[in-house]
């Protein structure tokens, strides 16, 4: 089994500096280049035999004879996770960041700007993914009654994202009986998902006084996520497609095809990103893009989660080349994510 990460802190360097230097220049990286900006001043042939060792342990490979090498994906993670660990986000890419979502004035706004905002920093693909309705954290609840007897429920989730859906109850309410229901609600479940929700009204249906019950029973009936869309899919907001598909990265046919194949599977661009809210790094960089990727390694996602009330909401990233700007992507993905965590608590 290869290993994660090169055995001496010479091979460290030199790795690093390789996949520096391909990203910049997209051409095979010779020794004679590194030896000329390594700070032990190494000669073309102690750095040649150190890349061939790197080669042989399977962090670079050779194109072709007398050419230099180039990283592979093992090459490729070892640098994400040195970007991870000590990039920091330029001070003018903060503020141009706080700039374009300050020009945002709606939810469907803010999703836009910062898919645009991720997609400019990454040359990729900016993606932003909210949860459905039933596992949106609830902000403001209202029932509205339609004269057939169907109940309109719109959720104000967390960022001011307003959600509607129309239900057919088994039995008829009147419009007193949603108004007080929808205050029971707003006071009790603020910062909580209508899955939660349900699971916390079963149990105190147990416990509450006689004058609550039928309130507790309406409450569970029109928050059952079965007529909410239990298995209703997350939403998908992506920007960036004709850059990147322009993009010297892609001149290649086939990595254009990846990519576009890679727009097109929207439900396991959906699995990804929703599945870096479990993981336990701030930032999770996927070099090959596993259930997307079907070339040798020629996507990266880097995402992340974002949150309301300590509640993982929802995830946002990148989808770009592996011969991608690591330090912009990753530290504007974590940044992207703070802010939309923070416009969130103020909404």
């Amino acid at each position: 089994m290869l290993s994660t990460s090169p055995n001496s802190k010479r091979k460290q360097q030199i790795l690093t500096a390789v996949v520096h230097a391909y990203i910049e220049s997209g051409q095979p990286v010779s020794s004679r280049t590194i030896s000329q900006h390594h700070p032990e001043s190494l000669s073309p042939a102690s750095v040649r035999n150190t890349m061939a060792e790197l080669e042989e342990e399977g962090f670079l490979y050779q194109p072709h004879t007398s050419a230099g090498r180039v990283p592979t994906a093992a090459g490729y993670r070892y640098f994400a996770q040195v970007v991870s660990a000590e990039a920091k986000l330029d001070p003018e890419d903060q503020a141009w960041i706080r700039s374009e979502l300050a020009l945002a004035s709606t939810p469907g706004e803010i999703a836009e700007r910062a898919g645009h905002v991720l997609a400019s920093m990454s040359r990729g693909l900016g993606i932003i993914v909210s949860p459905s309705l039933a596992k949106s954290v609830l902000e403001h609840i209202r029932f509205m009654l339609l004269p057939d007897g169907r109940v309109v429920t719109v959720l104000v989730s967390a960022g001011g994202v307003a959600r509607d859906k129309i239900l057919r109850p088994a039995r008829a309410f009147t419009q007193p009986d949603l108004d007080r229901t929808a205050e029971y609600l707003n006071r009790e479940y603020v910062g909580r998902t209508l899955v939660t929700i349900r699971a916390d009204l079963l149990a105190r249906l147990a416990h509450e006084q006689e004058r609550y019950d039928q309130l507790v029973r309406n409450a569970l009936e029109l928050c059952d996520p079965r007529l909410l869309g239990e298995n209703e899919a997350p939403q998908l907001h992506v920007e960036g497609a004709a850059q990147m598909a322009a993009a010297p990265n892609f001149a290649d046919q086939a990595q254009l095809r990846e990519l576009l194949a890679a727009i097109e599977e929207r439900e396991k661009l959906v699995a990804l990103l929703s599945g870096c809210i479990d993981a336990p790094e701030a930032v999770q960089v996927q070099i090959g893009v596993p259930g997307i990727s079907t070339g040798d390694s020629q996507l990266t996602l880097i995402s992340a989660p974002y949150a309301w009330h300590d509640q993982a909401q929802g995830s946002l990233g990148v989808l770009g080349p592996v011969r991608m700007h690591y330090e912009r992507a990753i530290t504007a993905v974590a940044y992207v994510a703070r802010l939309f965590s923070e416009s969130a608590g103020r909404s």
